[in-house]
């Protein structure tokens, strides 16, 4: 055998020894909602630390991708290639099964708790003192009360929130749907700026210094306090509220396509783990393990919540009664501007 040849079987071996360890690397693409980066950064690292330890020959890299959860949904079916989604609305995910069957029907039975790993429900950011005296729901339409949160035609958080004044409000007067319907019509004529996504809403109220209440997440009226200053705001949750999933999927389609099913449902498994309950409940989201929530009562307050199942029939009822064309919402804002 000729050096010559020795070298190129050495190279041809290196070569496939490169390839192969590029092909061995797995690399994640996570679709969230608007305000989860920094819970996400948070959780990811310890994850793939765990990975690459028990795969040291496919080491992880995890991406992330984060806007108004409607609208990640719509990039997934337009084509974005990710491999498990992490959203605020059951609808988001849902509709990639309607839409374009890339879940699985039974998505939401194959993970804990309706695939939800932690849950959440609205709260209230308000200036230090609580100038305007926010304390609940009614409160919000008050005249001279300016409200800041996301458009509930592009943003999950948004329908949270309506659908949270609405079914409040609903309980708070025994049904009667035409006090509703007027309590909400000036709960709207209230709204100072419609944003598209929840960061974009708390740039709005926490940067920008508009309106007085920001309505969102309790984990992100919680976190946003903590960064822009304790000493100048306050956080209000309201004594009936809204309960709000957080469902996570693996996109069957495209684990398939990329060759990540493993790596995409160990990672949405590990969310359920007790260092990911840990992490989840420091970002102020609810989980469902009563020791810990026990552990962390002084951070979440006691609230009566309902479910959109029960006020509402469920998501595709809300949906169609609420937020499509000519719905409430658009009826609302329409008489509004009339």
């Amino acid at each position: 055998m000729t050096k010559r040849t020795m070298k190129n079987i050495v190279g041809g071996i290196a070569l496939s020894l490169s390839l192969a360890g590029a092909a061995g690397a797995t690399e994640l693409l996570n679709s969230s909602y608007d305000v989860a980066r920094e819970l996400f950064v948070a959780l990811n690292a310890p994850f793939q630390k765990e990975w690459d330890a028990s795969h040291p020959d496919d080491k992880l890299t995890i991406k992330m991708s984060h806007a108004g959860s409607s609208k990640q949904a719509l990039a997934i079916l337009q084509g974005l290639r990710a491999d498990v989604v992490t959203y605020n609305q059951v609808t988001d995910v849902q509709v990639l099964h309607d839409k374009g069957n890339l879940v699985a029907a039974d998505w939401q039975s194959r993970l804990p708790n309706n695939s939800s790993p932690f849950y959440s429900t609205m709260a209230f950011l308000v200036r230090k003192g609580n100038p305007k005296q926010i304390h609940d729901w009614a409160d919000l339409g008050r005249d001279g009360v300016k409200l800041v949160f996301p458009n509930p035609k592009t943003s999950g958080n948004g329908r949270y929130t309506w659908l949270a004044a609405w079914g409040a409000t609903s309980k708070a007067n025994g049904g009667d749907e035409a006090k509703t319907r007027a309590f909400m019509a000036q709960f709207l004529k209230n709204v100072e700026v419609f944003d598209t996504g929840g960061r974009g809403a708390t740039t709005t109220f926490a940067e920008r210094g508009l309106g007085d209440v920001l309505i969102s997440f309790e984990s992100e009226v919680n976190n946003i306090r903590n960064q822009y200053g304790k000493d100048e705001y306050e956080v209000v949750v309201p004594k009936t509220d809204i309960l709000a999933e957080f469902p996570v999927a693996w996109v069957d389609k495209n684990v398939e396509h990329n060759h990540t099913a493993d790596a995409a449902k160990a990672y949405l498994n590990y969310l359920y783990s007790p260092q990911a309950q840990q992490i989840v409940t420091d970002f102020y989201y609810r989980v469902n393990n009563p020791q810990l929530m026990g552990e962390h009562q002084d951070r979440f307050p006691q609230t009566q919540l309902f479910r959109v199942e029960d006020l509402f029939g469920g998501w595709d009822k809300a949906m169609k009664t609420h937020f499509a064309s000519g719905g409430e919402l658009d009826q609302l804002l329409s008489a509004g501007r009339g």
